[in-house]
């Protein structure tokens, strides 16, 4: 009977790593993980339903997501040789650190951002170096510049709109961190659709950026879906790393229908900006509440009150959302989701119920 002591065997840098914190707390409401709140709609389930009867599900998928690819290069005017598929975004964060960094090597990315940056990171024996946001959750290109430089850095990671914070960071800084920095930018624009905002032009003029794109917000969370655009040298590299069959055929089919009508997910997305709105009007009623701007389907927003206990006054009351105060720069705040309008009325409630006192 074999008795090893496995904690040896595990990494230095895996064994001190916190894993990504995702709350599974059985909720009525779920406005914690920045998803769509509409399923998607009739339309799309009829199509899927219909191409599904002819999946040859005995055999592998399409390695290259061809025909995903295919429409995601006309939706988005480029061309298919400027694409990688993903298992998730997430992934290709993964492949990109596999591809440009070696261990020991640093990144940089502003902080707050993005958690998985950091762990993945940390996961291959990378460091990473953080360049603190100002007051407005925004960065100047010169101080992550002087640190990529110092760090001999390969990658830098902005997410835009950035997670947590929700906000766009300044397109003249994002610029000049793009022309100036001789690496890799990577341009994480997960929350597009909501902020309208985007760097995807620019990839013709600058061949060491990298924009990804998901489609967990947009009403496929639950089949892992996203996608790099990148110079084709890049792509091509990435695709050395990349797992065989690394999306699946239910994924590659669903994400395509989506894409080649997405008129229907255009009004859904419309509705989540709409009822953003009307959330950020009805929270800032609230004397104890800072609410700070945002660019995504998620609202960030301080209290003076323990956020703590305004997290669980929620959760005790049937909403679930982010608490995100155990972060230095982020004390009292949490994140809410912006979810359907009934969802929404009943955030608002007990929110204002807790301002009030009356629990």
């Amino acid at each position: 009977m074999s008795n090893v002591d496995l904690a040896k065997l595990i990494k230095d840098n895996v064994r001190s790593l916190k894993p990504y914190s995702i709350e599974n707390i059985r909720s009525e409401v779920k406005l914690h993980a920045n998803e769509s709140p509409f399923p998607p709609s009739k339309e799309l389930y009829d199509l899927f339903a219909a191409s599904l009867k002819n999946f040859p599900l005995n055999r592998y998928p399409d390695p290259d997501s061809k025909n995903l690819k295919e429409s995601i290069a006309k939706r988005l005017d480029t061309k298919t040789d400027h694409l990688v598929i993903g298992n998730g975004s997430d992934e290709i964060i993964l492949l990109l650190l596999q591809v440009f960094c070696m261990e020991e090597d640093t990144i940089i990315i502003p902080d707050p951002t993005f958690a998985m940056y950091a762990i993945i990171s940390q996961s291959l024996g990378i460091k990473t170096k953080n360049i603190p946001l100002d007051s407005n959750w925004d960065f100047k290109a010169s101080l992550i510049l002087e640190s990529a430089e110092k760090n001999k850095s390969r990658l830098i990671f902005l997410s835009y709109p950035n997670n947590p914070t929700g906000n766009c960071f300044s397109e003249t800084e994002v610029r000049k961190v793009i022309e100036q920095f001789e690496g890799i930018v990577v341009v994480d624009e997960a929350y597009y659709d909501f902020s309208k905002k985007s760097f995807i032009s620019e990839i013709k003029n600058h061949n060491n950026l990298v924009v990804l794109r998901s489609f967990s917000k947009i009403g496929l969370a639950a089949m892992r879906v996203g996608f790099g655009i990148a110079d084709p040298l890049i792509i091509q590299e990435v695709n050395k790393v990349r797992l065989p069959y690394n999306s699946n055929m239910l994924s590659q089919s669903f994400a395509e229908h989506l894409i080649n009508n997405f008129q229907v997910v255009q009004r859904q997305i419309d509705s989540i900006l709409n009822e953003r709105s009307r959330l950020i009007d009805e929270l800032e009623k609230i004397n104890s509440i800072t609410v700070f701007p945002t660019d995504s389907n998620f609202i960030l927003f301080r209290t003076e009150r323990s956020a703590d206990e305004l997290f669980t006054h929620l959760i005790y009351n049937g909403i679930l959302v982010r608490n995100l105060s155990s972060h230095p720069k982020l004390h009292n705040c949490l994140r809410v989701t912006v979810g359907t309008t009934n969802e929404n009325d009943r955030f608002i409630s007990e929110v204002k119920a807790y301002a009030m006192g009356d629990e």
